[in-house]
């Protein structure tokens, strides 16, 4: 009998394909509710998208169908609150401070993942990312307001908490049904911060708007990172996601015609070679058997209809 171990399918560059397309729809659906926030405010658009997110994955996922564990459905209540208190802190953060400001500090979460967990070069694309968000962002420029500061950093927080729980939710439920749960529990959390008096500024318009914009934020791109951590390790997701100060960059300069700065260009050459060497180091190491398996329930998982 062959002793030679099974051939595993390299499956970091899809995972990264993933991740780099839920960046590019965060950053699509920021710049959408930008025009959003001068009728309801940052907050009042946070809980419009997390509010229509809930309805969509529930109405697609429909959570009744499939059978949690009393341990996940804990995980996925716990990645709930940590949405909401992810996507409240950063649009409370820019209120008060820079968007590159907030999003730098806020990617001290995925990096702070990808440090901790990430094994020999993994951890120096870590620091390769960092240095690349300081010139991205260029924080040492002018006084930042310190309330704002605090909120992008609590947003960082549940960013790095995100990461972790739904790389866990998504290898313990197939498809989106774990968002199914996550989701309808942020939006209940945003209703008790901001509180029920947004409904009174809702129209037909802002409602219609609202659900363009919750499809392009959260709905693809957190369906996306949950399909890209079975693929990828977190540490590497972590590393990946600093990539997303570059597309914010390039965002602005179609949409907002910002021109980005020369230490902001150097900025996105040090995260683009982070991301790629992420990706190079950055899959998951899995069984063969466990392998197998996976990729027999590729379909259903990827299948957004399952």
């Amino acid at each position: 009998m062959s002793t030679t171990p099974a051939l595993v399918k390299n499956t970091a560059p899809v995972g990264s394909m993933m991740a780099f397309g839920a960046m590019a729809c965060v950053q699509l659906g920021l710049a959408a509710s930008l025009k959003l926030a001068d009728d309801m405010g940052p907050t009042g658009v946070a809980w419009l998208r997390l509010a229509w997110a809930a309805i969509i994955l529930v109405v697609i996922a429909r959570p009744w169908r499939l059978r949690f564990s009393r341990s996940i459905l804990g995980i996925c209540v716990l990645l709930g609150l940590a949405t909401a208190g992810m996507t409240l802190g950063f649009m409370l953060a820019i209120e008060r401070i820079p968007m590159g400001t907030a999003s730098a500090l806020e990617f001290l979460g995925p990096l702070s993942i990808a440090v901790i967990q990430g094994r020999g070069a993994g951890r120096w694309w870590a620091l390769v990312a960092a240095a690349g968000v300081l010139g991205l962002t260029e924080p040492w420029h002018g006084a930042t307001d310190m309330t704002g500061v605090l909120f992008a950093l609590g947003s960082a927080v549940c960013w790095a908490v995100y990461v972790v729980l739904t790389q866990r939710a998504g290898d313990a439920v197939d498809g989106i049904g774990a968002l199914a749960i996550s989701m309808p529990v942020a939006a209940v959390a945003a209703t008790f911060v901001v509180g029920p008096s947004v409904v009174a500024e809702l129209d037909l318009r802002l409602i219609l708007f609202g659900f363009g914009i919750a499809l392009l934020l959260p709905v693809i791109p957190f369906s996306l990172e949950m399909l890209a951590l079975r693929k990828l390790s977190a540490s590497a997701f972590g590393t990946l996601m600093c990539l997303e100060p570059a597309i914010a960059l390039v965002v602005g300069l179609v949409f907002m015609h910002q021109v980005p700065r020369p230490l902001a260009v150097v900025g996105i050459v040090l995260v683009i070679l982070a991301g790629i060497g992420a990706t190079r180091t950055g899959e998951r190491t899995r069984p063969a058997a466990d392998q197998r398996s996976a990729d027999a329930e590729e379909p259903l998982a990827s299948g957004i209809s399952s």
